[in-house]
C-alpha cells in the first residue's frame, strides 16, 4: 500500500529533500544539489517562479517509509506565451518499483486535472538552469554539477510503462578543450561577419567589470532564447535569480559577449568551472569548510562547462553564430587547466545550435529526455 501525502510541515520538507541523498547514497556519477536550492524550490515566498505560477510537493510513503517524492507544477506564463494548458512535474525520484512511481504520477495527474490542464510535461522545473528531462543515454558519466539530473536508468521504464512519450530530447556534448577547432567554413564566416564590423568582442577582466554589465546581459539572456523549446518571458526577478546565479560560478577571464554597434549584448559564452567533485564531498551542505572547497575546486579541476550559450535570432544570419563558435572555440583553446568541457542540455528543437556543433566535431554522450503525457 503507497500513501501519497502533501508537503506541508517543516518535518516533511526535510523528509523531500532528504530522500534524494538518501536514495543516491553511494553513487558515483551522482552529485548532490545544493539542499538550500532546493529548500527555495519548495519556499513559496521566496522562490521567484511563485510571483506568476504554482506548485505543490508530495511524498510517497509505505510502512511509514519515504519511497518516492514529486513535485507538480504549473507554468502560467509559460502557458500564456505558447497557448497551452501545460502541467508539468519535476523533482521525481523514486524505488525501483512501479507501484510507487504509479501513485505519485497519478497525484500529479489529478493536480493537474482539478486545474484544468491537459497535458503533463516533465521533468521540467523552476527555472532555466534547473535540469531537463530523465537521463536516458550515459550513465557511466558524472553528473555536471547541478546543470542537468541525474537519475537511475530504471526512472524511464517507469515513465514509459504509465503512458509517458517522448517530447523532446537534451543533447550534451564532450570535446577536448586543446583540440577544439573551426571548421574551415566557419572560420570564413567569422572572417566575413567581422569584416562588416557590426558585431565585437566584449571581455572581461574581473567580476567588478562583469557587473557593469548584468543589465545588458539580463536583456540578451531574455531574448537570444525565444525559439527554444523552453522559452518563456522571465520576470524581472527571476532575471535576477538565473544571473545572479549564473554569474557566482562564471570565469571572467573566459566570459565572451558579443555586442552590435549600440554596445547591447547580443550573444554570450558563459564558462563555469566543474566543481561537481567538491560538491560530491559536500553532501548538499554550504558551510564555511564547504565554501572553501568549492573555492579550491574552482582552481584545481580540469573540467570546464559551457552552459549558456546564446545569440539573439536576428543575429544568427549576420555570422553572429560564426563569431559565437569562434570564441567558444577561444575560450576553450585558452587555458592548459582544462583538458575536458562539456556543453550542457541543448534541445534537439534549437536545430541552428545542434547543426553549428556537429560541425564542431563534438560528441554528443548524454542525453535526457523530457516527457508528455495527454490528459483525457
Amino acid at each position: 500500500m503507497v500513501d501519497i501525502i502533501p508537503v506541508e510541515t517543516k518535518g516533511q520538507r526535510k523528509q523531500f529533500v532528504e530522500f534524494h541523498y538518501q536514495l543516491y547514497e553511494g553513487t558515483p556519477q551522482w552529485v548532490p544539489p545544493m539542499k538550500a536550492d532546493i529548500y527555495t524550490m519548495l519556499n513559496k515566498q521566496k522562490h521567484p517562479f511563485y510571483e506568476h505560477s504554482d506548485s505543490d510537493f508530495f511524498l510517497a510513503m509505505r510502512d511509514g517509509k519515504v519511497v518516492g517524492r514529486v513535485s507538480a507544477l504549473e507554468n502560467k506564463l509559460f502557458n500564456k506565451h505558447h497557448n497551452t494548458r501545460d502541467a508539468e512535474f519535476y523533482l521525481f525520484d523514486c524505488i525501483n518499483d512501479q507501484e510507487v512511481a504509479d501513485a505519485l504520477l497519478n497525484k500529479v495527474v489529478e493536480w493537474a486535472k482539478a486545474r484544468g490542464l491537459n497535458r503533463l510535461i516533465g521533468p521540467k522545473g523552476y527555472g532555466p538552469l534547473d535540469g531537463y528531462g530523465i537521463q536516458i543515454e550515459g550513465f557511466e558519466h558524472r553528473q555536471m554539477m547541478n546543470m542537468m539530473n541525474y537519475n537511475f536508468p530504471y526512472y524511464r521504464d517507469l515513465v514509459e510503462h504509465y503512458g509517458f512519450e517522448k517530447e523532446v530530447d537534451f543533447v550534451s556534448s564532450y570535446v577536448v578543450p586543446l583540440d577544439f577547432k573551426l571548421p574551415e567554413k566557419v572560420q570564413k564566416a567569422v572572417e566575413i561577419a567581422k569584416r562588416r564590423n557590426v558585431l565585437r568582442i566584449k571581455t572581461f577582466k574581473n567580476k567588478r567589470e562583469i557587473k557593469q554589465w548584468v543589465g545588458k546581459l539580463r536583456t540578451a539572456y531574455n531574448q537570444a532564447f525565444v525559439n527554444n523549446w523552453e522559452y518563456y518571458p522571465l520576470t524581472e526577478k527571476e532575471l535576477d535569480y538565473v544571473v545572479g546565479n549564473a554569474l557566482i560560478l562564471v570565469l571572467p577571464r573566459l566570459l565572451k559577449f558579443i555586442v552590435n554597434d549600440k554596445d547591447d549584448v547580443v550573444g554570450f559564452v558563459l564558462p563555469f568551472p566543474d566543481i561537481s567533485a567538491a560538491m560530491q564531498k559536500n553532501k548538499g551542505n554550504l558551510g564555511p569548510i564547504e565554501i572553501l572547497r568549492l573555492l579550491l575546486e574552482m582552481k584545481k579541476t580540469d573540467w570546464i562547462d559551457f552552459n549558456g550559450i546564446g545569440i539573439l535570432p536576428e543575429y544568427q544570419g549576420m555570422g553572429g553564430n560564426a563569431i559565437l563558435f569562434d570564441e567558444l572555440v577561444k575560450a576553450s583553446n585558452t587555458t592548459a587547466q582544462f583538458t575536458h568541457a562539456e556543453l550542457t542540455q541543448v534541445a534537439e528543437t534549437a536545430t541552428q545550435m545542434r547543426k553549428d556543433l556537429a560541425n564542431l566535431g563534438v560528441r554528443f554522450y548524454k542525453n535526457h529526455r523530457v516527457y508528455r503525457l495527454e490528459l483525457d
